[in-house]
């Protein structure tokens, strides 16, 4: 990612700026007009997670990178921890099987669900809005802020609608996998980088292990359903959108594998010079 100052001025943080002042438009429009104050609960999210911001910058490090990452953490490990305790619950309440009935993904919605799923979505809002404020960006279409702008357009929707809460919940289990994400780009940040190490072992073999049972399987998964639920659709947008936001997400995690396949050939091919410069010493 560009660092503050670094990245190339160009028309993308001025489009994702106003995608994302249009989208608290709309937000603020459905609480304060048509009485929906459950969606507080998404402004609730972006509050808590600005002023988790704030504290990190004042009492731990000023660095925008840090700070962003540290807050990010934060929302994987508390993410995944509610859609653990969802899922778990609902199992013990209803059953596996009626869990991931049609009509229970689409048209209903877990309890806590919902809350989680708009506090996710406040989430979003805000690192969207870091990440233009202190440019943690690069590129001339940042796929970061498209995956998050992708993200705002489809959740929100189906808070709108109440509609694929569940399904939604369900794609939040990569969160999972963000944890040693953040973690990995933390402990770099810090000056830990030496390879050998067992910390820095078991945290690859965590972070390849999440990536597929926690990003990839449940994802792949979820398309699959999607496909072969079609016909249990209607003729709304539902389906086309789901779909889409699907496509895109599995697409997001190609990328994502094929960085991570890089990162660690490099760390792998870094420890190997340094092994043979030992040596050679």
């Amino acid at each position: 990612m560009a660092r503050t100052g670094t990245a190339k001025k160009n028309g993308a943080g001025q489009f994702f700026l106003a995608t994302l002042l249009l989208w608290l438009v709309s937000v603020v429009f459905e609480i304060a007009f048509n009485l929906r104050t459950e969606l507080l609960w998404v402004i609730g999210g972006g509050c808590f997670f600005q002023s988790v911001n704030w504290f990190v910058r004042s009492c731990l490090s000023r660095d925008p990178l840090f700070v962003n990452t540290s807050v990010s953490l934060l929302h994987s490990i508390i993410t995944s921890a509610s859609v653990v305790f969802i899922l778990l619950n609902q199992c013990l309440a209803k059953g596996v099987d009626e869990m991931f009935d049609h009509s229970e993904l689409v048209g209903g919605s877990w309890r806590w669900a919902y809350q989680a799923l708009c506090s996710s979505c406040g989430y979003f809002a805000y690192d969207q809005w870091d990440m233009l404020q202190y440019r943690l960006y690069s590129g001339l279409i940042p796929s970061i802020l498209v995956h998050h702008l992708v993200l705002l357009v489809c959740f929100t929707l189906a808070l709108y609608r109440n509609v694929t809460i569940n399904y939604l919940i369900l794609t939040l289990i990569c969160e999972m996998h963000s944890i040693f994400l953040h973690v990995r780009k933390l402990r770099r940040m810090a000056g830990i980088r030496d390879s050998n190490t067992a910390l820095v072992k078991l945290e690859w073999v965590l972070n390849w292990t999440a990536f597929v049972f926690a990003r990839c399987v449940p994802h792949i998964l979820i398309t699959v359903k999607l496909i072969n639920d079609a016909r249990k659709f209607g003729r709304g947008v539902e389906w086309p959108l789901a779909l889409f936001g699907m496509a895109g997400m599995n697409i997001l995690n190609v990328g994502l594998g094929m960085d991570l396949f890089h990162a660690f050939r490099r760390e792998r091919s870094n420890r190997r010079n340094q092994e043979k410069s030992n040596h050679v010493e």
